[in-house]
């Protein structure tokens, strides 16, 4: 078995006959048939029936195709890639981020990096943190954003922020005239948790049992920015990522300040197979000065 023979069955199969195959891969019909037969022998089985001059697929084609596709699919990836490197020099640098920051902090980022590197392609994929954690871990993307909740053995990794939680509500409630919110404030009220695994969770069920405060769960949610927009249809109140406040103006929520200190730790981490080259390092940068500006610019 070899690639010219399978060159050739991915033609006939795409294209629904010999002849159209040949033109299609620029080679006569008798080339195609021929190329088709090796195929069949090497493989031990029959591709196709013969009907009245007609190559008519067998259903073990149609499963071998399947096969087939998928690597050809890896092919064009290769190709996708040498084209990338050969258009933009240098190729591509790939990011992967918890959502907090994937949709406001990390695009502020990347507006910075693109300044300096405009001949360098970006990808930005927004997922959750152990989500990211395996992208950056398995090589697939150079730098990720993430939770401290996760492993980060074999990863290269440094604290990126600790940004302290702020209080989400609904315009019109009640503790939009606190200056402050205290676990206290949240005694019995209608509250919008972080998952069980979160740590800030974690760490806010400890306050609530030291202060003797019960809030009602009433929905459950990974991420500060659903939190914020199920705040937003009024199902309750919620502690969010600051970060992810960005996209909520006054006129849709209120944010106040939480009295106890309650943080969001985010971890940058890097792929572990090789050195961070100047390209991932000017990334890493960017980052770190667009989280900088918006500390700035906040006051924090």
């Amino acid at each position: 078995m070899n690639f010219r023979q399978i060159e050739a069955f991915r033609a006939v199969m795409s294209a629904g006959s010999a002849s159209r195959a040949a033109d299609l891969l620029q080679v006569t019909q008798p080339a195609i048939s021929r190329s088709i037969a090796e195929l069949e022998k090497d493989m031990g089985f029959q591709l196709f029936d013969r009907v009245r001059g007609r190559l008519v697929p067998t259903a073990e084609a149609h499963l071998f195709f399947r096969d087939v596709e998928s690597t050809f699919q890896g092919l064009d990836r290769l190709r996708m890639s040498a084209a990338r490197i050969r258009d933009f020099g240098t190729g591509d640098i790939r990011i992967a981020s918890l959502a907090a920051m994937g949709s406001t902090l990390v695009p502020r980022a990347l507006r910075l990096f693109r300044e300096r590197h405009p001949s360098i392609a970006v990808t930005l994929q927004v997922a959750g943190s152990s989500t990211v954690r395996e992208l950056v871990m398995s090589s697939r993307f150079d730098v990720g954003l993430v939770a401290d909740e996760i492993d980060v053995a074999g990863l290269e990794h440094q604290l990126f922020a600790t940004p302290k939680a702020v209080c989400a509500m609904p315009i019109g409630h009640r503790l939009c005239e606190r200056k402050v919110v205290t676990p206290a404030d949240l005694h019995e009220e209608q509250f919008i948790a972080l998952s069980p695994e979160d740590t800030v969770r974690r760490r806010l069920e400890k306050i609530f049992e030291t202060s003797n405060v019960r809030p009602r769960v009433v929905a459950e949610t990974p991420n500060s920015s659903t939190v914020c927009a199920l705040a937003m249809e009024g199902l309750g109140v919620g502690l969010v990522n600051p970060y992810a406040t960005d996209g909520f103006g006054p006129s849709r929520l209120v944010f106040r300040p939480f009295s106890a200190a309650v943080h969001f730790r985010t971890l940058l981490i890097f792929r572990p197979d090789l050195p961070k080259s100047r390209i991932v390092r000017d990334l890493a940068s960017c980052l770190l000065e667009a989280r900088n500006a918006r500390a700035e610019r906040l006051g924090n």
